[in-house]
């Protein structure tokens, strides 16, 4: 794929950019657009974010020398022009396949990649870390610098950062401020740039310092006086007073795509004192028109035609997400009192229908986990009925909120959690496989799984009028096409015995109820009789049922898309220890480590949710007490 580049099929590493022309660093910069287009065309990913930071990619790698320079990437979401400048070029092809290279940043990947970015708004604080570590260490003279978008200023760990940046006033500390268009400033001209160079310059800098030294020792008054003035004016030419008062030095806004301009920045800001903020503006999906016209839907896509931007579908039922939209829909025109809350997973948590409807009964907080969490839990205290629908890796992170604020209190905030179990494509720091683990422990809240899109509708409807904070987890990607049709209450804590079964039982959680049953079919044939039961209801467990089945049942297999330690098999055993019973089971679930990005079929298979694998694991069982 990379013979058809003139520069790029060449291109030897970072070094190399120092060297090139503007002329040739500008045809270059539209070759790394053309590549990253051509291999998520085939691989999909996040296609928006990286084509809109090539120049800057660029900028960032003539001025500075990573590693040796620490240059942290915030999520890793705009990363592949870094992949492919740095030294994962021939490596981009493999983008986010199994056992090929990530879509997000890694350590382990590459030593360009300072900081793992899988989530928002940790660039600025790991950054800092770096520069703290260096200054103990002597290694002064080393710069440090944050990338980070103008969505992820929407976290409030990123104003943490700020404010202890503020506080230390680091030198040779640089936060780049990546603005969008998404959310922060408006268009920036000639004359913005033009004012940047002047501000950013040598000259303006080196007078100021001269400036204020010299009014220190006319006393306090004439310094305060200066400060306000320069407060002033620079709140008039540009919109960095906030930074200013955290402590940062403010340049910008400036041109994104003019990489003279960037360049020139960059060298100037080197050589200032105290930590900086470089408000830089850039086009999201530059350089390709479908991404231009709409930024959001290319955020992160499918494959697709290139030439039409078409995305890719095969036949499929109706996504989990989808179902979960419709069905919240359908309930909020019955229910006035529902309310739905995101934390700027709009349109990936499926409520973009409910959005339109509702939109005084929708709120997108932005990326404000925490926020969200505390957010529904004063909805609900007031009498509303509110659903917060998050992904599941990013409800880790109001963990906290969800104990004190919602289950301490008892207070019936539902949890529309998606994502839950293995992603695939997206890896490590987006499978959703801890949720059942961190809940479970959760004094006064529900947790649950459906087995298919119906009960998902039950189930929703359930925990919406439970009175109870109430999880419900479902995962990525198509459902089982199962036809839906209205809502019924489903007793919590109760299972129900799918199939019958004489020399073990799966007990199965959530996605893998359907491939338990796939799996018990083809034993069936074989003349292994197995029962399934659809364990819907991790907490509380139906205690009732799984000591009448212990009766029938010597062998015990639990299926969870969850990490084994502390899921839904650990609470079986601790059921069974609690009991005194003496039984064999066996868990399969997730083990205890991080599992790559992949597939979901081949991840699945690789920890043995699947159903051949259960299959394979019930005999192995069987075949064990024979010789027992």
């Amino acid at each position: 794929m990379l013979e058809k580049y003139k520069i790029l099929k060449d291109y030897a590493g970072p070094s190399q950019l120092k060297y090139m022309s503007y002329e040739e660093l500008k045809e270059l910069a539209q070759e790394v657009r053309d590549y990253i287009i051509q291999v998520t065309s085939k691989n999909g990913g996040h296609v928006g974010p990286g084509l809109g930071v090539v120049e800057l990619t660029i900028a960032l790698l003539r001025v500075f020398n990573p590693p040796q320079d620490v240059i942290v990437w915030d999520i890793g979401h705009q990363g592949y022009p870094w992949k492919i400048l740095t030294d994962r070029k021939e490596e981009f092809q493999t983008l986010r396949q199994y056992k090929g290279i990530a879509g997000f940043l890694r350590r382990e990947e590459s030593p360009y990649d300072a900081f793992g970015a899988g989530h928002s708004s940790t660039s600025i604080s790991a950054a800092l870390g770096f520069r703290v570590a260096k200054d103990l260490k002597g290694e002064k003279e080393d710069y440090v610098l944050a990338v980070i978008g103008d969505g992820a200023l929407t976290a409030g760990m990123a104003y943490e950062a700020l404010n202890n940046a503020g506080h230390l006033r680091p030198n040779r500390f640089i936060v780049v401020l990546n603005d969008n268009e998404m959310s922060i400033s408006p268009n920036v001209g000639a004359i913005s740039t033009y004012l940047n160079k002047i501000i950013s310059g040598h000259f303006v800098q080196e007078t100021r310092q001269k400036v204020k030294k010299f009014l220190q020792h006319l006393g306090e008054t004439p310094l305060r006086l200066m400060k306000l003035t320069e407060e002033f004016l620079k709140g008039i030419i540009s919109p960095g007073i906030f930074f200013e008062e955290l402590g940062f030095n403010y340049i910008g806004p400036i041109d994104g795509h003019d990489l003279e301009a960037l360049e020139t920045t960059l060298k100037n800001v080197k050589d200032i004192e105290g930590p900086v903020l470089v408000h830089v503006y850039t086009k999201k999906g530059k350089g390709y028109k479908p991404a231009e016209e709409n930024p959001v839907k290319w955020h992160g896509v499918a494959p697709y035609k290139i030439e039409s931007g078409e995305i890719i579908k095969k036949p499929s039922p109706p996504t989990w997400t989808s179902v979960f939209g419709k069905a919240l829909v359908e309930l909020a025109e019955q229910d006035e009192k529902i309310v739905a809350i995101t934390p700027a997973m709009k349109e990936g948590s499926g409520l973009v229908e409910f959005a339109k409807r509702f939109p005084e009964r929708f709120f997108d907080v932005g990326i404000a986990e925490q926020h969200a969490c505390t957010f529904a839990a004063g909805l609900a205290a007031e009498g509303m009925r509110p659903v917060a629908a998050y992904y599941s890796t990013f409800l880790q992170r109001a963990y906290d909120q969800v104990i004190h604020d919602v289950a301490l209190q008892n207070l019936p905030v539902t949890f529309a959690i998606d994502r839950a179990g293995l992603v695939g494509d997206d890896g490590p720091t987006h499978h959703g496989v801890f949720d059942l683990s961190y809940l479970r422990c959760v004094p006064n809240i529900v947790v649950c799984a459906p087995k298919d899109e119906q009960e998902l509708r039950d189930l929703l409807y359930t925990g919406i009028y439970s009175g109870k904070p109430f999880a419900l987890r479902y995962p990525r990607g198509a459902a089982y096409g199962v036809p839906t049709e209205g809502f019924n209450k489903i007793e919590i804590g109760t299972w129900e015995e799918l199939l019958e079964g004489e020399d073990a039982v799966i007990l199965a959680v959530g996605y893998p109820v359907y491939q338990a049953l796939k799996a018990a079919e083809k034993l069936y044939k074989e003349g292994i009789k197995v029962g399934v039961v659809n364990a819907r209801f991790v907490k509380p467990m139906d205690e009732k049922m799984l000591e009448e089945i212990a009766k029938r049942y010597d062998i015990f297999i639990t299926v969870e898309d969850n990490v084994i330690m502390g899921g839904f098999g650990s609470g079986v055993l601790e059921f069974f220890a609690k009991k005194g019973i003496m039984k064999r089971v066996v868990n399969l679930g997730v083990p205890d480590k991080f599992i790559e990005h992949g597939k979901q079929d081949i991840l699945r298979k690789l920890v043995g949710i699947d159903a051949e694998s259960i299959e394979k694991t019930v005999k192995e069982e069987l075949l064990r007490r024979r010789f027992v």
